[in-house]
C-alpha cells in the first residue's frame, strides 16, 4: 500500500469544527485542520484519521460515512460506513483511506465525511482531493434554446481543472442587427472535472418580429473557450390573424430570413446540429 502524505489546507480564517446540535463533533485528527485535503496520483491510496469527540456527561453513538472513493476498517475488514461509540467526556478516532481510482480524471475532486448519530443530528467534514496529472481546461456549451423570456444551455466541464466560467451573450437579428449584446460576466459556478451544469439566461425583452441568431460564448481560466448557438423566429401571431396585412408582414419577414440562411450556407456558415437529449456519464466524483 503506497500511503502519501496528508497536508493541512493553508486558510486565512480556520473553519470551527463540524458540530452536532447536541455537542458532539466531528474533525480532523491532529488539531488544526479545519478539513481534509490529500494529493495522489490514479491508483493511489492515501490514509488519515477523523476525530469524534462527546464532551457530553453520557456516551453517545454515530456512524460515519464518506463517498465512493472513502474506505473506513472494521473488524479488519474495509467498510463504506463504521458505527462508533464514544464515551461520555473522551474522543474517538477512526482511521480510513482514500482509494483513488486507477482511471480517476486528474484534477479537483470534492467529497465529505459524515457523521449521524440515531437521533437524526449530523456533522460533516470537507475532503478535498487533487489528483495527479496534466491540467487541461476545456468545457463547452450545449443544448442552447430560447423559451419564452429566458435563454437556456448546459456547461460541461471536458478538462482536469475546476473552471469558473464567464458567460458573453450576443443576438444579431435580420441584416445583422445587434438585439442583445451583453459583455462577460463571472458565472456563480464552480464546475468541476466532468460535471454539467444546466443554465438559464434572463431575456425580458425579446423582439416581437425578427429573426435571431442568439450565440453564447463562455470562457474560462486557462484558455478554456467555447461557445454555442441557435436560430430563433418571432412572430407576432396575433397579427397574423388579424387580417392579410398581417399575413403579409410576417411573410416578407420569412422570405428575408429564407434568403439570410441560403446566403449564410453558400459562405460555409456552420448549421446548428438539434438538441441531444441523451444523459451523459463524464465520469464525475459526487
Amino acid at each position: 500500500m503506497r500511503v502519501l502524505f496528508l497536508v493541512a489546507l493553508l486558510l486565512s480564517v480556520m473553519s470551527p469544527a463540524a458540530v452536532a446540535d447536541d455537542g458532539w463533533s466531528v474533525v480532523p485528527s491532529g488539531g488544526g485542520r479545519p478539513s481534509f485535503y490529500a494529493e495522489g496520483a490514479p491508483g493511489a491510496v492515501l490514509q488519515d484519521t477523523v476525530s469524534v469527540r462527546n464532551p457530553a456527561a453520557e456516551p453517545v453513538r454515530v456512524r460515519l460515512g464518506g463517498g465512493s472513493w472513502v474506505v473506513f476498517a472494521r473488524g479488519g475488514a474495509p467498510a463504506r460506513t463504521v458505527s462508533v461509540e464514544v464515551p461520555a467526556r473522551t474522543r474517538a478516532e477512526v482511521p480510513f483511506t482514500v482509494n483513488i481510482p486507477a482511471g480517476a480524471t486528474p484534477g479537483d475532486h470534492t467529497d465529505t465525511l459524515t457523521a449521524r448519530s440515531p437521533d437524526g443530528r449530523s456533522a460533516t467534514v470537507r475532503l478535498r482531493l487533487r489528483v495527479g496529472g496534466p491540467e487541461v481546461p476545456a468545457l463547452t456549451v450545449e443544448h442552447v434554446a430560447v423559451h419564452g423570456e429566458r435563454i437556456s444551455y448546459d456547461l460541461v466541464n471536458r478538462g482536469t481543472t475546476t473552471l469558473t466560467p464567464s458567460l458573453a451573450v450576443r443576438a444579431e437579428g435580420l441584416f445583422g442587427r445587434r438585439v442583445l449584446d451583453r459583455a462577460p460576466r463571472t458565472l456563480p459556478v464552480d464546475l468541476r472535472p466532468g460535471s454539467r451544469v444546466r443554465l438559464s439566461e434572463p431575456w425580458p425583452d425579446p423582439p416581437a418580429l425578427d429573426a435571431v441568431d442568439v450565440r453564447l460564448t463562455v470562457t474560462a481560466g486557462g484558455g478554456a473557450r467555447d461557445s454555442g448557438s441557435v436560430p430563433v423566429r418571432f412572430v407576432p401571431w396575433g397579427a397574423v390573424t388579424g387580417g392579410a396585412g398581417g399575413a403579409g408582414v410576417v411573410g416578407a419577414f420569412l422570405v428575408v430570413r429564407r434568403r439570410r440562411r441560403r446566403r449564410r450556407r453558400g459562405q460555409g456558415a456552420l448549421v446548428a446540429e438539434p438538441p441531444r437529449t441523451e444523459v451523459e456519464s463524464t465520469g464525475a466524483v459526487t
